[in-house]
């Protein structure tokens, strides 16, 4: 991974930017890390090494790419203005704080929807590995030595045999379905990105294999639609045990997706277990 023009630049403080709540809170699955706490991982073809140094976060990104990954990581937001309104109930705040530093990734809308239909009823280990085959059966081979998401063109070209070696079961025809939907334009992922977020749901949930919690994912995760609160297993056991009956995420505003993610984390580091499903 290394270059010439590569350099140990400061992305952002670590007070900013927590590596490990980021990338281990359920929303990607393409970053892991060495037995040193340095995490590797790819997006939309480039490859990153990031790590944490005396308080800062430094990565080896190329020069010109800086401004990809600072767009990446959302660092033009400031998540602490959004967060001064995760106050009640009491445990929503606890949540945030505990979460404090986790970032909404600015993710490429195909690889998350597709990552997201292979959460479905999923632990993240699995899932993580269901991608990495993906990529390495079927994505472009780049010099770094991995592989690039394959593309709707290459999946939407395969069978149901092809996709065999993964393992997906049931997924497999859910990822094939939306890979042709794509590329038949039944699902606009550009268009929908100019839609006000309900519109952009309900034509999300039409694909076949699609359900309310990869859509909400997808939209979290893919199109940066912040209002969108994903609930799975570990969400549900959360609402039910420490918010009101009649809570309504509506209530959370605009950020609603970042609480999500506070309360998911916290759930899932305090019950010691792999989360299934998308957070």
């Amino acid at each position: 991974m290394q270059s010439e023009t590569k350099t140990e630049y400061v992305l952002a403080s670590a007070s900013e930017l927590s590596l490990k709540k980021t990338f281990e809170c359920g929303q990607c699955f393409r970053w892991d890390a060495d037995a040193n706490g340095v995490y590797h991982g790819i997006v939309s073809g480039k490859a990153l090494t990031v790590w944490e140094d005396n308080g800062r976060i430094l990565c080896d990104a190329d020069g010109e790419d800086i401004p990809f990954w600072r767009t990446y990581f959302d660092l033009g937001v400031d998540y602490n203005e959004m967060s001064q309104f995760f106050t009640e109930p009491p445990y929503l705040k606890m949540c945030a704080d505990f979460g404090r530093g986790i970032r909404i990734l600015r993710q490429d809308p195909w690889e998350a929807l597709i990552s997201f239909i292979i959460s479905q009823c999923n632990n993240i280990p699995r899932i993580k590995k269901i991608i990495s085959s993906l990529c390495a059966y079927f994505g472009e081979a780049l010099p770094c030595g991995l592989f690039a998401f394959p593309s709707a063109s290459v999946l939407a070209g395969l069978s149901e045999k092809d996709m065999a070696p993964l393992r997906c079961g049931y997924r497999t025809e859910y990822i094939l379905n939306a890979s042709r939907a794509v590329i038949s334009g039944e699902l606009d992922l550009h268009a929908l990105t100019r839609l006000p977020s309900e519109e952009a749901f309900a034509q999300v949930r039409r694909i076949r294999g699609i359900g309310d919690k990869v859509a909400n994912c997808f939209m979290l995760y893919g199109l940066h639609q912040m209002d969108r609160f994903p609930i799975d297993v570990w969400m549900k056991r959360a609402l039910e045990r420490h918010f009101p009956n009649n809570f309504n995420p509506a209530v959370l505003g605009p950020y609603a997706g970042l609480a999500q993610q506070y309360i998911f984390y916290y759930t899932r580091m305090n019950e010691h277990s792999d989360a299934l499903g998308c957070s």
